[in-house]
């Protein structure tokens, strides 16, 4: 007895994965884009809060970077790793490789420096997250042993 012919290749466990049951919807987050013309020499995460706590940061920040909103929210664009030794309090949203679970389409670029570089200073931002939501930072806590 022979075996049956292959039809085709077969589908792996990482072709399962990827397959959508809704093909209308792409669940895949985005990554926010460098804008032309500037550079992110210590790569790029993200962090983001409510569109309500968007414009009340901007007076509290020493340099603003590139900032983009959504309906729901703004995204400040940060140098990698800002989350090191830090819980970003809620209801900020911190975003590795600044990706965007569920972001729209045609997230609009609200903010824009002068120069090359898109970040904004993670700790100030930080501590106007904190201030704004009330939060204490993370090194004013208690240490338990």
């Amino acid at each position: 007895m022979s075996a049956a012919p292959r039809r085709g290749p077969g589908l792996t466990l990482d072709t399962l994965v990827r397959l959508r049951r809704d093909p209308g919807h792409d669940p895949a987050p985005r990554r926010l884009v460098v804008p032309d013309g500037m550079t992110a020499p210590l790569g790029c995460d993200a962090v983001a809060v409510p569109v309500g706590l968007g414009p009340l940061l901007m007076p509290h920040l020493p340099r603003v970077g590139c900032v983009y909103a959504d309906e729901t929210h703004w995204w400040w664009l940060v140098p990698a790793d800002s989350d090191y030794a830090l819980e970003w309090p809620a209801p900020a949203h911190y975003a590795p490789g600044a990706t965007v679970p569920d972001a729209p389409h045609g997230l609009a670029l609200v903010h824009r420096p002068d120069g090359t570089l898109p970040y904004t200073p993670p700790i100030p931002l930080y501590l106007a997250v904190c201030r704004l939501t009330g939060a204490a930072p993370t090194w004013t806590r208690p240490i338990s042993a």
